[in-house]
């Protein structure tokens, strides 16, 4: 039996008086509500649960109570990944994703220069001096605006690794700082 156009592009009303069965009311009753395991959950305890439910990420930020050791290695894991993670196959070249994102137009070299300064950031949250900071935004400076040139400026991004320069820069000061 083919079913008419008119119910398909509009819904059935209901013939007689009454409601139809498809819609539903907050008071009106649709039965026990079942959990996985086949018990019925009773309602207050449903409506409780769901003015209790939060998102449990424990104490506060995640990676606001890392060591210093797990933050320089963190900033040494990403300044990797941005300039040395992989090598061009039969060279020893290496370059990282800073080089391939750099290949879009403007919009890569903004998103990698983002990602140099929170490292620049990070090591201004660990103690680096004003004078290293000024050091490793300079390399940063350069190697965004250099890289702003198409092709050239992704060789350059791939040879001046300044992400690396600028870990090597924090090391240096770090092995430097008594210990705590």
């Amino acid at each position: 039996m083919a079913m008419p156009d008119d119910d398909i592009l509009a819904p059935r009303r209901p013939r007689s008086g009454t409601r139809s069965r498809g819609s539903f009311s907050d008071t009106e009753a649709r039965g026990p509500i079942i959990d996985q395991d086949g018990h019925e959950i009773r309602p207050e305890t449903l409506e409780q649960g769901f003015r209790e439910f939060r998102f449990e990420f424990g104490e506060g930020n995640p990676f606001g109570n890392l060591t210093r050791e797990q933050r320089v290695a963190r900033i040494e894991a990403i300044a990797k990944l941005l300039d040395v993670a992989f090598i061009l196959p039969g060279t020893k070249i290496r370059y990282g994703i800073d080089g391939l994102i750099g290949l879009i137009p403007v919009v890569g070299d903004i998103i990698t220069t983002a990602i140099s300064l929170w490292l620049v950031r990070e090591a201004r949250a660990l103690g680096a001096p004003w004078y290293l900071t000024a050091r490793m935004l300079g390399n940063v400076a350069v190697d965004g605006v250099v890289g702003m040139v198409p092709f050239a400026g992704d060789a350059f991004d791939v040879m001046f690794r300044a992400n690396m320069r600028n870990v090597r820069l924090l090391r240096r000061w770090l092995d430097k700082q008594p210990r705590i």
